[in-house]
C-alpha cells in the first residue's frame, strides 16, 4: 500500500460515524459492569492495581514502624509474619504483574492502531477475577487468616505440621487462581500484538513497548505454570496428606524451591521488561529524536527473556546444589546484565543526541529510574558471585537489592508513564510543579529508606526478624530507613492528590502534548480510531504528519462499521497484511458472572464452605459456556469492503485464525503445568535408591498401554467428527464426538484401575503421590472433555456446528488431541523411568 493513495479516499457519510458511536458506546448505570471495551477495562485494571499498591505500601510502613527502634513491641511476632508475607505477596502478585498487564490492555490497542484486542471478554474476565479474588484474599488479614510463611511459602514451614491453620491455604488457593487470571491476560496480549496491528505495521515497525509486552506474554506462558503446579502440589499435600515435600516419606522441600523460582526469577524480568518498553517509548518523544539502537534494544529484550529462565537457582545458592550447577547459574546471572546494559546505554545515547528537558516530570522520573536501577543491577551482579551470596543471603542486603531492582526498575518508570500518558484519559496533564515535589520526595525517600539496608545487611541483620537487640549497631540505620519510607509515602500521597484533582477536570482533546510519534496519540473515542491507519514507518505521527486528520476523516482502513457490529482488522503476524475482518463480541455480563463464580469457588473452598464453593464453581462453568455459546456465530455477511479497493473475508478458520493461535498458546500453558508435574515425578524418582520404592509397584504394562490406545482412538474420532462437519452430517458428527468421549473415559478408567490394582497409595511416599498427581491432572482434563463433548453436541442440535462454524470444533479438537498426547506422555514417563534408572 503506497501512502500517496489512501485506502479510503472517498467522502465519508456522517451517518457512519453516528453508527460507530452507537455500537461502541459505553453502557451506563449498573450495566457499566458489563463493559468489555479495552479503554474501560484497562482503566479499571490500573485503578485496582494502584489500590493494591497503596495497601501493600501501608503494610510496608507498618514493617518499618516495627523496625524503627530495637526491641519494639508495636507488632507481635505472629502479626509481623502475616504483614511481611502479605506485603510481599500483594506487591508481587496483586500489584506488579497486574499493573503491567493493565497498562498494556489500555495502551496497546491504540498503539497498534486496532479498535480493540481480539478477546475483549477474556480481558474483562481476567480483570474481574483478579479484582474480586484479590480483594477477598486481602481481607484475610483482618480475620487473622493471612498467610504467614513469607511470599515464597517455603515448605516444610508451610506444611500442615508447622502451619495447621487456613493461613497457608488462602495463599495457595488465592494466588493460584490469580495467576490463572494473569495467564488469560497474557494470551490476550500475545494474540493481540501478533494479529491486530494496523496494516503495514510489520514487526520491524512495531513499537518497542509492543515488543516488550510480546516477550513478557511469552515469558508468562512458560513461567507461571510452574507456580500453579507448585501451589497445587502443596495444597494437595495439606489437604490429602500426599507427601510431595515431606522428607520422612521421600519428599523434598527443594522441589518447591525449583518450581517456585522457575516462576519467581523470570517474574523479576516480567516486571522490568514492560517498564523498559515504556522507557524506550517515552525517551525518543521527550528527546525529540529516534531511539538509538532500535534493533539492538529489541534483541536485548529477547535476550533478557531467554536468560531469565536460566536464573531460577540464583535464589538457591545456599540450598546445597552442586558446584557445577551453581557456577552455570552464576554465569547466567552475570550474562543477563549485558542485554540490560545495552538498553541503558541506548537510552542514555538517545537523551544525549536529543533535546530532552530535565525539568518535565516524565524525564525526571526516567532519570531517577536509570540511577536507581543501575545501582540495583550492580548489586545483582554482586549476589551472582557465589562466595559473596553465601555471606549476604537472607540478609537485609538482599532486601535492598530487591527493592532497588523492583521499585527502581518498575515503579519509577510507571510514574513516568502516568505523567506521560495521563492526557489520554481526559486530555489533561498532571501538575509539573507538584511533580517536582513528588519526584523529590520519592527519590530522596526511596534512597534514604533502602540504601542503608545494604549496610545493615553487610553488618549481619537477617531478613524477616520482627525485632533486634539494641547492641547490634543497626539502630541508626534502621531509623533512617523508617524515616525514608515515610518520606517516600508522602511523595506517593502527594501524587494521588494531584491525580484525583486532574481526573476531576472536564474531558477535552489531548492534542498530543508531547508531540509523540506513536499511534496511541491519535484522536480516540470509545471505538478507538475512526479508521484504522495504514502504517509506512516506525514513527508514523512524525513521518505522516497528516495522519490524525486523515484517520478522523475516515480515509484509512475500515472507516466505519461494515456489519453493524464491533469490528477490527486481523493482519498477518509478521508483515501485517490484512487477512480478514474480525467481529468483536459486545458488552456482556457473562465474564463478570464467570469471574465471580471462579473467585467464589477458590475463596469459599479455602474456608471449607464446600457446598457454596461448588455452587460458585458451577455458576462459573455455566457463565463461561454461555459466553462461548455466543461465539462463532454466523456472520451477517461472508465478505466485507474495508477500503475503496480491498474486500476481506469476515472471519476465517484453521491455523491462520487468531483463535487457533490462542488455543495453541493455551495448550502450551497446559503442557507447561503438566511438565512441572512430570518434573516433580522425575525429581522424586531420581532421589530414590530403588525405583519404585519398597512397598510400591507398577501395574502390568498391558493396562496402561491399552489406555494409550484408547486415547489415540478418541483423537481419531475427533478427526472423523471434523470430516462429518465439512459434509454437514450432524448425526454422524455427534456420534463421533460421543465415541471420542467414550474412548477418553475408558482410557482414563483403565489408567485409574491399573494404579488401583498396583496398590499405589499416594499417602505412602512422594513417588506414589507424584504418580497420583499426574493421574489426577489427566482426570481434570477428562472432566473438561465431558463438558466439551456436551457443548459440541448441544451446538450441533441447535444447528450452530455447521460447516460455517468451524472455529468451535477446530479449537475443541486441538484440546482433545492435547489431552490425549498428555495422557500418553504421562503414562510413558511413569512406566519408563524405573527402567531408565535401573
Amino acid at each position: 500500500m503506497t501512502h500517496s493513495a489512501l485506502p479510503s479516499s472517498l467522502p465519508r457519510s456522517p451517518d457512519e460515524l453516528a453508527k460507530l458511536e452507537a455500537i461502541w458506546r459505553t453502557p451506563t448505570g449498573w450495566r457499566f459492569f458489563t463493559t468489555v471495551n479495552n479503554n474501560n477495562i484497562g482503566l479499571l485494571y490500573i485503578g485496582t492495581a494502584l489500590l493494591f499498591f497503596v495497601l501493600a505500601g501501608i503494610l510496608g510502613l507498618l514493617i518499618r514502624l516495627q523496625l524503627a527502634v530495637p526491641e519494639n513491641d508495636f507488632l507481635s511476632a505472629g502479626t509481623y509474619n502475616q504483614i511481611f508475607t502479605m506485603h510481599g505477596t500483594v506487591m508481587m502478585f496483586l500489584f506488579a504483574i497486574p499493573v503491567v498487564e493493565a497498562i498494556a490492555v489500555y495502551l496497546l490497542p491504540g498503539m497498534l492502531g486496532a479498535r480493540d484486542l481480539p478477546f475483549p471478554r477474556l480481558s474483562a474476565y481476567a480483570f474481574w477475577a483478579y479484582a474480586v479474588g484479590g480483594l477477598g484474599f486481602f481481607t484475610s488479614l483482618f480475620w487473622g487468616l493471612a498467610p504467614d510463611g513469607g511470599w515464597f511459602m517455603y515448605p516444610p514451614l508451610t506444611g500442615k505440621e508447622y502451619s495447621p491453620g487456613l493461613n497457608a491455604d488462602f495463599w495457595l488457593l488465592g494466588i493460584g487462581f490469580i495467576e490463572i487470571s494473569a495467564i488469560a491476560g497474557a494470551i490476550e496480549l500475545i494474540v493481540g500484538i501478533l494479529y491486530t496491528r494496523a496494516p503495514g505495521m510489520t514487526l520491524s515497525k512495531m513499537p518497542v513497548y509492543a515488543w516488550a509486552m510480546l516477550v513478557v506474554g511469552v515469558m508468562i506462558v512458560f513461567a507461571f505454570p510452574a507456580v500453579i503446579a507448585g501451589t497445587t502440589l502443596l495444597e494437595m499435600e495439606r489437604a490429602f496428606d500426599w507427601p510431595f515435600f515431606i522428607v520422612e516419606r521421600g519428599g523434598d522441600p527443594l522441589l518447591w524451591q525449583h518450581l517456585f523460582w522457575f516462576f519467581g526469577h523470570p517474574e523479576v524480568y516480567i516486571i522490568f521488561l514492560p517498564a523498559a518498553g515504556m522507557v524506550s517509548t517515552m525517551i525518543p518523544t521527550l528527546a525529540g529524536t529516534a531511539l538509538v539502537g532500535h534493533r539492538s534494544i529489541v534483541a536485548a529484550l529477547l535476550a533478557v527473556g531467554f536468560f531469565s529462565f536460566a536464573l531460577w537457582a540464583h535464589h538457591m545458592f545456599t540450598a546445597g546444589l552442586g558446584v557445577l550447577e551453581m557456577s552455570l547459574v552464576s554465569a547466567a546471572s552475570m550474562a543477563v546484565a549485558i542485554p540490560t546494559a545495552v538498553q541503558v546505554f541506548a537510552w542514555i545515547a538517545t537523551l544525549w543526541r536529543g533535546q530532552a528537558s530535565p525539568a518535565n516530570a516524565p524525564t525526571l522520573f526516567l532519570l531517577g529510574f536509570m540511577f536507581i536501577f543501575v545501582l540495583g543491577g550492580l548489586t545483582g551482579v554482586m549476589v551472582a558471585v557465589l562466595p559473596f551470596d553465601w555471606q549476604a543471603h537472607d540478609t537485609y542486603f538482599i532486601v535492598a537489592h530487591l527493592h532497588y531492582v523492583l521499585i527502581g526498575g518498575m515503579v519509577f518508570p510507571m510514574f513516568a508513564g502516568f505523567y506521560y500518558w495521563l492526557p489520554l484519559v481526559n486530555g489533561h496533564r498532571l501538575s509539573e510543579r507538584c511533580a517536582r515535589w513528588v519526584f523529590g520526595l520519592m527519590f530522596g525517600g526511596f534512597n534514604l529508606a533502602f540504601f542503608p539496608m545494604h549496610l545493615t545487611g553487610l553488618w549481619g541483620m537477617p531478613r524477616r526478624v520482627y525485632t533486634y537487640p539494641a547492641d547490634m549497631g543497626w539502630n541508626n540505620l534502621n531509623m533512617a530507613s523508617s524515616i525514608g519510607a515515610l518520606v517516600l509515602a508522602l511523595g506517593i500521597v502527594l501524587f494521588f492528590i494531584d491525580l484525583v484533582r486532574t481526573l476531576r477536570k472536564p474531558q477535552q482533546e489531548h492534542g498530543n502534548p508531547w508531540r509523540a510519534a506513536t499511534l496511541e496519540w491519535l484522536p480516540m473515542e470509545d471505538y478507538a480510531v475512526r479508521s484504522i491507519p495504514d502504517i509506512g514507518s516506525r514513527h508514523p505521527l512524525w513521518d505522516q504528519p497528516n495522519l490524525p486528520e486523515e484517520v478522523v476523516a475516515g480515509q484509512h482502513w475500515l472507516p466505519g462499521t461494515v456489519t453493524g457490529l464491533r469490528e477490527t482488522i486481523i493482519t498477518s503476524p509478521i508483515q501485517a497484511r490484512p487477512l480478514y475482518l474480525q467481529i468483536l463480541p459486545g458488552d456482556s455480563a457473562w465474564p463478570l458472572v464467570g469471574a465471580l463464580g471462579t473467585a467464589g469457588f477458590f475463596l469459599l473452598l479455602t474456608i471449607e464452605q464446600t457446598l457454596l464453593a461448588w455452587a460458585c464453581g458451577i455458576a462459573a462453568i455455566v457463565a463461561i459456556l454461555a459466553w462461548m455459546w455466543q461465539s462463532d456465530s454466523t456472520p451477517p455477511m461472508t465478505t466485507a469492503r474495508v477500503s475503496d479497493t480491498v474486500v476481506l473475508p469476515v472471519g476465517i478458520t484453521g491455523p491462520a485464525s487468531h483463535s487457533w493461535c490462542a488455543t495453541i498458546i493455551m495448550l502450551v500453558v497446559d503442557a507447561n503445568i503438566f511438565a512441572a508435574f512430570a518434573f516433580a515425578h522425575i525429581h522424586s524418582a531420581m532421589a530414590l535408591q530403588i525405583c519404585p520404592p519398597p512397598g510400591a509397584r507398577l501395574p502390568a504394562p498391558l493396562w496402561p498401554w491399552a489406555a494409550c490406545a484408547l486415547l489415540i482412538l478418541g483423537s481419531i474420532m475427533m478427526l472423523l467428527a471434523r470430516k462429518m462437519q465439512l459434509s454437514n452430517r450432524q448425526g454422524l458428527l455427534r456420534l463421533a464426538v460421543l465415541l471420542a468421549l467414550a474412548c477418553a473415559l475408558a482410557g482414563f478408567g483403565l489408567a485409574w484401575h491399573s494404579q488401583a490394582l498396583a496398590g499405589l497409595s499416594p499417602t505412602t511416599s512422594a513417588w506414589a503421590a507424584t504418580v497420583a498427581a499426574l493421574l489426577a491432572y489427566q482426570g481434570f482434563h477428562i472432566v473438561i472433555l465431558v463438558l466439551v463433548a456436551g457443548f459440541l453436541c448441544a451446538r450441533s442440535w441447535a444447528n450452530r456446528l455447521l460447516p460455517s462454524h468451524r472455529v468451535t470444533l477446530d479449537n475443541c479438537s486441538l484440546l482433545w488431541h492435547g489431552t490425549a498426547l498428555q495422557g500418553i506422555i504421562g503414562i510413558a514417563i511413569v512406566h519408563l523411568m524405573p527402567s531408565l534408572m535401573g
